[in-house]
């Protein structure tokens, strides 16, 4: 549930040149720029709700405020029980965030590395592991490409990667950003 979450972000400007490097230091004046404005919804389970807009609409901030990466500015939120701003172990073992421009894999690695790595970071018992990284690598055909560096895969394949990555805790919930990437 998301109560009137609003995020602002605080800016200045600078003017370019020696001139404009004085004034900056000097006599600045703060701008902001309203990136989410008094959004509130509320989703059930099971429900799949996808965000639609334009660049700048503000869809990554609130996926942001939502996974406790950022602060909102005003509002609340509530995902799983937990308040995302408070960032809790407890809570970021109950979501994957996958963000088309960010990858979670190790560029040189290849993904099975990562994946090890998840399995530690989330204490994925060993069944479950193998368990997930089969059912998965099948699903997303990618079997072929687990010793593969990540480098050496292709914008898709990497893309695939990043999800399966991303599902071997079995997340309640799932956040997508720019999930169409590759």
């Amino acid at each position: 549930t998301i109560n009137n979450l609003s995020k602002t972000y605080t800016y200045k400007e600078k003017d370019e040149g020696l001139k404009g490097s004085l004034k900056y230091l000097f006599k600045s004046e703060t701008k902001y720029r309203q990136a989410v404005e008094d959004f509130s919804f509320t989703i059930e389970k099971p429900d799949i709700v996808g965000l639609i807009g334009p660049n700048g609409a503000g869809k990554t901030t609130l996926i942001k405020m939502l996974t406790g990466i950022i602060k909102p500015t005003s509002g609340s939120a509530s995902v799983l029980g937990f308040d995302p701003a408070e960032s809790k172990n407890a809570y970021k073992k109950q979501f994957a965030v996958v963000m088309g421009q960010k990858s979670q894999l190790w560029w040189d690695l290849p993904a099975a590395d990562t994946f090890r790595l998840n399995q530690a970071i989330y204490e994925i018992p060993d069944e479950s592991f193998h368990k997930n990284v089969d059912w998965l690598t099948e699903l997303f055909n990618v079997r072929q490409y687990m010793s593969v560096p990540v480098r050496q895969l292709s914008l898709g394949e990497r893309m695939k990667m990043e999800l399966i990555a991303s599902l071997l805790h079995d997340p309640k919930v799932l956040f997508l950003d720019e999930p169409t990437i590759g």
